[in-house]
């Protein structure tokens, strides 16, 4: 589990610098401050992600439950609060109705802390 955390970290790392440059660069033509300060959020909290996963990638030995729920809490829901952010910053630009992702976006935040909840019950154990 150790390997996959940190390739899991990888990713969310290396696109987080990606997404970022295009959404300093880029993105500014395409969408609205608004939505690219939407985009933004979603950028920051991939970050944060990535860099709890890269420590408990290196930390943790995955013995107990709560440590695998972190990292999956984590993983799940920052694709699902990041990744709808993404589409949603977008939507207006591809002139899609992509509103049904509204209700995602929290539920990613919902996954994102039942992981840090389950980090933290890994540190009282």
């Amino acid at each position: 589990m150790n390997t996959a955390t940190l390739i899991i970290a990888t990713l969310f790392g290396s696109s987080a610098i990606i997404l970022g440059a295009f959404g300093a660069h880029a993105f500014k033509k395409l969408i609205s401050a608004e939505k690219l300060a939407s985009f933004e959020v979603g950028v920051r909290y991939q970050m944060y992600s990535t860099l709890i996963l890269l420590i408990l990638g290196f930390q943790l030995n995955f013995d107990i439950y709560s440590e695998r729920l972190a990292v999956y809490g984590i993983t799940a829901g920052t694709i699902l609060f990041s990744f709808s952010i993404y589409f949603l910053s977008f939507a207006e630009y591809w002139k899609k109705n992509l509103k049904f992702l509204g209700p995602i976006t929290p539920l990613g935040g919902l996954l994102m802390i039942i992981g840090w909840g389950a980090l933290l019950i890994s540190f009282l154990k």
